[in-house]
């Protein structure tokens, strides 16, 4: 009976998570794995700190835009507007849209690639599939479900947590690197440093969680806007600090795991140049064997798929907010065309540019990738 009363537990728990878990499983994208095992690989266990440091920073910010957007029930940037003179909030948003569009276009190459070195061919088949599966999820799945799918996609997270225990981690040394060293004070050291602050806290991550948590508001019929509804704050504002709180600590978890995982193996053995986190679950397969290669390229293809339709949909909201358009994964395409103009804009170049990528770096044509 009482382990049948912690399941329950578990799963009531589980429950009340959404935007916060998977707001905060996104922010560990391939883009960031690669800054991680770069941090890992260059500087052992030396940087764990900086993520122990991130986490209550990126817990305020995303607890923040979450109740901006269930208190008025407008996303960030329709808030911003408000305040703002448009050309400012056009600006700003604009930035966004490309910023996201790049890092697609990043996330979409880090799969193809990590694809690449599982099955051993179709690199750039597998980058288009993945863009068109995606796309597809965005554009026909309504939101419950579509929501449901991401926050289970969660779950591949754990594969990172797996390498590490497979890795022979000195665990002394990974204590030590909760305190900072003179490594941080070097060049390399605060490049990496505001690389990782930079990957951990996000501005995407604020408009898709603030967004998100309209669209909780919109599904729920008994939900109202807590400036319309106050008597629904204290549950309200307890579910987020959950949803938030947790999210925000398996992104940090997943993160330092990433750190250790490659530490203990890449710079141990002295591979200390990662470029993407392909390359890092390519050097893991001499160093930890197949199955740790084969765990690190599952994430990074897992990660992918729940962070580029983030990054997508962040963008289309912040467009539409500023548009007055319908903006809503629960729309259908022909409900809410701007918004997924955008997400389809946004992860169409993304693959362009990836495109682009790939032709350039083809023998023929004499460039280096």
């Amino acid at each position: 009976m009482p382990s049948l009363k912690r399941r329950l537990r578990g799963i009531a728990l589980f429950e009340q998570l959404g935007p916060g878990l998977v707001t905060g499983a996104a922010d560990d994208d391939p883009s960031g794995i690669a800054t991680y095992s770069q941090a890992g690989a260059q500087f052992g266990f030396g940087m764990i700190w900086t993520l122990v440091l991130t986490y209550p920073l990126m817990s305020a910010i995303q607890l923040i835009s979450a109740r901006i957007g269930r208190v008025t029930g407008k996303g960030l940037a329709a808030n911003i507007a408000g305040v703002l003179p448009k050309p400012v909030v056009n600006g700003l948003v604009a930035l966004l849209f490309v910023a996201n569009t790049i890092n697609i276009g990043a996330d979409l190459a880090a799969m193809g690639e990590a694809a690449r070195l599982v099955t051993g061919f179709g690199q750039h088949i597998f980058t288009v599939a993945f863009a068109l599966l995606s796309l597809t999820l965005q554009l026909f799945i309504p939101y419950k479900r579509y929501a449901n799918v991401l926050k289970w996609l969660t779950l591949v997270l754990l594969a990172y947590v797996a390498v590490v225990f497979m890795a022979q981690v000195d665990w002394g040394a990974a204590a030590g690197g909760l305190i900072p060293t003179r490594a941080a004070l070097t060049r390399d050291g605060v490049v990496t440093i505001v690389a990782i602050f930079g990957t951990t806290i996000s501005p995407y991550l604020f408009f898709w969680q603030s967004a998100q948590e309209v669209e909780e508001v919109e599904q729920d019929d008994a939900a109202e806007p807590l400036r319309q509804a106050p008597k629904q704050a204290r549950p309200a504002f307890r579910r987020m600090r959950i949803d938030t709180f947790a999210g925000m600590a398996v992104s940090n978890l997943i993160a330092i795991a990433v750190v250790i995982s490659t530490a203990a193996t890449l710079h141990a053995h002295g591979v200390t140049q990662i470029k993407t986190a392909a390359d890092a679950a390519n050097a893991l397969r001499p160093v930890a064997g197949p199955f740790a290669f084969a765990l690190f390229s599952l994430g990074i293809i897992g990660t992918g798929l729940l962070a580029v339709p983030v990054l997508a949909g962040s963008a289309a909201y912040a467009v539409g907010d500023t548009r007055d358009w319908s903006c809503s994964l629960d729309s259908k395409p022909w409900e809410a065309v701007g918004f997924y103009s955008v997400i389809g804009a946004a992860t169409l170049l993304g693959l362009a540019i990836d495109c682009r990528r790939s032709t350039r770096c083809r023998p023929s044509s004499g460039a280096r990738c």
